[in-house]
């Protein structure tokens, strides 16, 4: 769409996307903010925080003991973060999904160790765990920086790992479903 501005000069519109055909933005703008990360991911960065962050209350709750473990509830809190990851990145077609969800993952693992962090002292009943055997002599402050480092390395490589079978799972959906057509 072409614009004549009161100052005479043109300016184009162009709409955002298929899906918002109600949404124009400033083409020049749209390219600017388009990088290079995100034309590989095919989303931009706060729509890849906004999707790790849909993990973060089942982090919450797990830690306050306000849902349970083997619960249907908790079933909902595990699996639908990742079941909306695949079915976002699938519906939006991204041109790598694997990559995408691994980003995502990688996110969620960065606010699962910031919430276990946070929440530690009450995760732990206030008793911090100890460690044993010719260990057992440490230094009290060594030994919650050990567990916490250990913590946080554990919650990372656990994102990546959700992240990364939620996107082989919406790579092969959208091989499947890009051959069916």
């Amino acid at each position: 769409m072409q614009i004549a501005m009161s100052d005479g000069c043109t300016t184009y519109w162009s709409l955002r996307s298929v899906e918002n055909m109600t949404q124009y933005s400033h083409s020049s703008d749209a390219h600017q903010r388009s990088g290079p990360a995100q034309r590989r991911l095919g989303l931009p960065f706060v729509a890849l925080v906004g999707l790790a962050l849909l993990a973060v209350p089942r982090v919450v709750l797990h830690d306050l003991d306000l849902i349970a473990e083997g619960t249907l509830l908790n079933a909902v809190f595990v699996f639908g973060p990742a079941i909306v990851w695949i079915v976002v990145v699938w519906a939006l077609r991204v041109p790598n999904p694997f990559l995408t969800l691994v980003v995502v993952g990688a996110l969620y693992g960065i606010f699962l160790a910031l919430g276990h962090q946070l929440l530690w002292n009450v995760n732990t009943g206030g008793t911090q765990p100890q460690l044993g055997g010719n260990l057992s002599d440490v230094d009290p402050v060594l030994e919650s920086v050990i567990f916490r480092v250990f913590a946080t390395i554990s919650s990372l490589f656990t994102g990546v790992i959700v992240g990364a079978i939620s996107g082989l799972v919406a790579w092969g959906l959208s091989a499947i479903t890009r051959r069916a057509r």
